[in-house]
């Protein structure tokens, strides 16, 4: 515990602040869908947010590597917060528009991308290298915590106090994170290799020639990429699967979601108990490939609510032990000077693939296979996907299920020449 304190304390407050910063997400998304009805403008939120992470985000890290971690971190969250307050001030005139979420959510998101690889490279500063995988699974941990109460405490927050409520908790929650993290802890200097005196489009080039070096590190980046694009899909079709259906609603989407939050927590705890793996490439893909077989083909071919819950166990309890692994092999690959730069990369190619994932989610579940489940459908497709709303997108499903477990297979076979393990 000693030798990680300052981790532990920075890991602790941040956390608190994301699950606050989370619920104002989560209430907003209420509040469009409840005064739009639309689910692709709802869905805009999420893709407003990472296009511009996606755009800049290799710029960012060369920015972060050469700007001091701390004040990076603590000037994002500043900004950060002061958008929270013009939403807050826009809803009490009545003056809040979707567009302004939009804009305020591109604005976080380009916050984002020089926060991310900052606060990443923190974390490996203030880390010992032994504790690693147990850090990561501390922070899978508070991710998987987050994910389970932010639905919870927003949704009564939003309920019987309304959006204000939601919003003052988010600030509090900063608070506490920003005065942390400005007076108790002290970030260590990365050391320096030099690159620090080139042009941003230089040095952000440096990480991808990295990447080009390192084929281990591009291979899985892309592989996590290709993954997204299967999961941004599957967000964007479980609220239309599961709430027209009669045995559905909102009551069996938040039990789904839960379930979600519930296994990732035990999955974290797992990761802090168990050894190193052998092989940690292929830990990874075995993780990913359980994942991607079991849960979309228990939602696509699930009846009932509980072979929904048991899908959504199955599908995310192995993500912690996965992201653990991966987590290991970046920070002990990429040296610390370099770290920005190249999870900025990392990020750019990891996350393009999320906002095209929701659009091609919204628009096959609406215009391709629910029309198709309507007018079409056999018995067979009804015997296997049910009937009515909801249907089309128990197909859809189906599909990503085949085409997740064919990114497995893929890059199972491209990834089998590596054995990396932390004693290399």
């Amino acid at each position: 515990m000693k030798k990680i304190k300052s981790y532990i304390l920075l890991w602790a407050t941040q956390s608190l602040s994301a699950l606050g910063s989370g619920m104002t997400s989560y209430a907003l998304v209420l509040w469009l869908y409840l005064n739009s009805g639309s689910a692709l403008k709802t869905a805009m939120l999420s893709i407003s947010s990472y296009a511009p992470y996606v755009l800049m985000s290799i710029f960012a890290g060369t920015l972060s590597d050469r700007w001091d971690k701390k004040k990076t971190m603590l000037g994002c969250d500043l900004i950060a917060a002061l958008s929270t307050v013009a939403v807050l001030v826009l809803i009490k005139t009545n003056s809040l528009h979707p567009w302004h979420l939009y804009l305020i959510n591109a604005g976080n998101g380009l916050m984002n991308t020089v926060q991310q690889p900052a606060s990443e490279v923190a974390a490996t500063l203030l880390t010992p290298k032994a504790y690693y995988q147990k850090t990561s699974g501390m922070r899978s941990f508070s991710q998987s915590l987050n994910s389970i109460l932010t639905p919870v405490i927003a949704t009564a927050l939003f309920s019987f106090a309304g959006i204000s409520a939601v919003i003052a908790v988010d600030l509090s929650t900063f608070g506490i994170a920003f005065l942390t993290l400005a007076l108790f802890i002290r970030i260590p200097d990365a050391p320096s290799a030099g690159e620090q005196k080139e042009r941003v489009l230089s040095a952000s080039r440096s990480g991808l020639n990295w990447l080009k070096e390192h084929p281990l590190i591009l291979k899985l980046i892309l592989f996590l990429s290709c993954i997204n694009l299967v999961a941004s899909a599957y967000d964007a079709a479980l609220p239309a699967m599961i709430l027209p259906k009669l045995n559905g609603g909102q009551t069996v989407l938040g039990i789904v979601n839960t379930c979600v939050g519930v296994a990732t927590l035990v999955g974290s705890v797992l990761v802090t108990v168990l050894p190193a793996p052998k092989n940690r490439v292929k830990a990874i893909c075995a993780a990913l490939f359980i994942s991607m077989s079991t849960e979309n083909f228990l939602l696509a071919f699930g009846k009932s609510p509980i072979i929904w819950c048991i899908g959504a166990v199955f599908g995310w309890i192995v993500i912690p032990y996965m992201n653990a692994n991966m987590d290991v092999i970046f920070r002990c690959e990429i040296p610390a000077d370099m770290q920005g730069r190249v999870y900025s990369c990392r990020n750019s190619l990891q996350i393009f693939s999320i906002p095209i994932g929701f659009l091609l989610g919204c628009v096959l579940t609406d215009n391709v296979f629910e029309p198709f489940m309507e007018r079409h459908a056999s018995a067979l497709l009804n015997a296997l996907f049910g009937q009515g709303k909801g249907s089309g997108a128990a197909m859809l499903f189906f599909v990503i299920g085949v085409v997740g477990v064919m990114v497995c297979l893929v890059f199972s076979a491209l990834l089998s020449k590596h054995n990396w393990s932390e004693h290399k």
